[in-house]
């Protein structure tokens, strides 16, 4: 889990409570902490859009959901957790099928925000197919 495996296990249980819409995607995090993040997706015909290519809004959500994990991870022994106010994913090149990496790190951590970057790769051959930078609110955790 990481330097913040202790905060990370602090947090709900990120593949428990997903919800259905992050379920189908398949994300898997294979290490969360407040200062990185690293997962994968193994992407299909079920991430595809009617032109046979991964659809943009699967990177968009990925990016978003492991930024968010990771920014909260970071302010949850404070009693808080990262909430997305402003997700900008740049798509760089069609994937059909295949396991992308993901990694995730803090540009920015402050009191009451924090900005993310994270970084989507082919694992057959490390090339880029989607960025993103996510800025996030630190809120109060709902007592």
């Amino acid at each position: 889990m990481g330097a913040d495996g202790e905060a990370a296990r602090r947090l709900p249980d990120f593949l428990a409570h997903k919800g259905a819409f992050l379920d189908s995607m398949d994300l898997r995090l294979d290490e969360i902490a407040g200062d990185r993040v690293h997962g994968h997706i193994d992407l299909g015909v079920e991430h595809h859009t009617p032109w046979g290519v991964v659809h943009g809004g699967v990177y968009a959500s990925v990016i978003e959901s492991v930024a968010s994990t990771g920014a909260s991870a970071a302010v949850i022994e404070r009693g808080e957790f990262a909430m997305g106010v402003s997700n900008t994913t740049d798509f760089l090149r069609p994937v059909r099928e295949g396991r992308v990496d993901i990694l995730a790190t803090p540009v920015h951590q402050g009191r009451s925000q924090q900005l993310w970057q994270v970084v989507l790769t082919r694992a057959e051959d490390g090339k880029e197919v989607a960025r993103g930078s996510v800025r996030l609110q630190n809120v109060p955790l709902e007592r």
